[in-house]
């Protein structure tokens, strides 16, 4: 069963400061594949802190529309 948006929302706030790994659609066949923090859970975005391997402090944002049409691909660490 496909999720909505709200439940997209409402399953990554309690994940806030886990790793994860992130695969996004680049455009042109193109994947971006990043490690980094879940930093911040707002009303139309959400935003990942990329890991020090990739840079200092670059953060990430995604809409959670990306994730429901599978454009962005989330994988949390294991506790």
């Amino acid at each position: 069963m496909q999720k909505n948006i709200e439940e997209i929302k409402r399953d990554l706030e309690p994940n806030l400061g886990r790793k994860l790994h992130v695969t996004a659609n680049g455009g042109r066949r193109k994947t971006i594949e990043r490690k980094g923090i879940l930093a911040g859970v707002y009303p139309s975005v959400f935003v990942i802190e990329l890991a020090e391997e990739y840079c200092t402090s670059e953060r990430l944002s995604f809409s959670y529309a990306d994730v429901l049409t599978e454009n962005v691909v989330l994988e949390f660490e294991e506790l």
